[in-house]
């Protein structure tokens, strides 16, 4: 994972020229993150110790890597991208919400499958998959959110929608996980004694199996809906500014004298605005 974190870091200057400060750091924001999740102690401890810390390293791929590596690629690259044809077909196909939306989510429930889950703690192949599907379905999640083109991006209003609901996907797979029987995941649990009883304290952490569990539970539940929120609350702002910009004549002293003269104004998102630019 070093080595795919420092290629994605010596590419992104071969095929972004020029350079913008605030966009590299963007990109290698999402890069760190990435680091940080696979390199760093909280892979250790999510691999041998802590399911807790494992959810962890899942949303820093899915809901904050992904998304800070979109914010990074200018819009000349993607414009250059999408002049190919098979990556402008490929670009329509994954890009529509639905698709978006179910690749994105239900990613991140299949790997939560206990039959999936356990298997990626047995094989280092599987795991490795695991890691590379939350960081590519999650760029296509949030492609038609933070797109680089405005033009491909959703609306504000479709957008709150679409974040929203993945919102709701995510806090119902953390209240299961958090209020499931503990032993979902049996690589957490360790043997007490001779006769093969279920440890309740993991070794060195003081943390029983169940109480890890719901953390980690917890983490998915409310750490991801933070998250999602602040996407949400990014989308109104955006949303605020757009109103700004089609209907700027609210800021301007001439607006103001019509308003107090009595002249009415039919807001931007009126139906009988649709189409018309202020």
């Amino acid at each position: 994972m070093i080595a795919g974190c420092v290629l994605l870091l010596l590419l992104y200057p071969l095929f972004v020229r020029p350079l913008s400060p605030s966009l590299t750091a963007w990109f290698g924001a999402g890069v760190l993150v990435i680091f940080l999740a696979l390199v760093s102690p909280i892979d250790a401890l999510g691999d041998d110790y802590l399911f807790s810390a494992h959810m962890i390293q899942h949303l820093l791929l899915v809901l904050v890597a992904a998304p800070l590596l979109l914010h990074g690629i200018p819009r000349t690259l993607a414009e250059r991208l999408l002049e190919r044809p098979w990556i402008a077909r490929l670009e329509r196909m994954l890009s529509r919400p639905p698709v978006a939306w179910l690749l994105g989510i239900g990613t991140l429930w299949i790997w939560h499958l206990p039959v999936l889950y356990n298997a990626t703690l047995a094989s280092e192949q599987i795991h490795i998959a695991e890691h590379l599907s939350f960081i590519v379905t999650g760029v296509i999640f949030w492609w038609p959110v933070v797109a680089p083109l405005d033009d491909h991006r959703l609306r504000p209003g479709p957008a709150i929608i679409y974040v929203f609901s993945a919102m709701v996907a995510n806090t119902i797979l953390g209240i299961i996980l958090t209020f499931v029987p503990v032993g979902l995941y049996p690589h957490y649990l360790h043997p007490e004694d001779e006769l093969g009883a279920l440890s309740l304290i993991r070794h060195g952490w003081g943390l029983s199996a169940a109480a890890d569990q719901q953390l980690g539970g917890l983490i998915m539940w409310v750490g991801g809906g933070l998250v999602f929120l602040a996407a949400i609350l990014g989308i109104l702002r955006r949303w605020y500014l757009l109103q700004m910009t089609e209907n700027p004549s609210h800021d301007s002293p001439r607006g103001g004298a019509e308003a107090s003269a009595g002249e009415s104004h039919t807001p931007s998102w009126s139906p009988e605005r649709k189409g018309k630019t202020p």
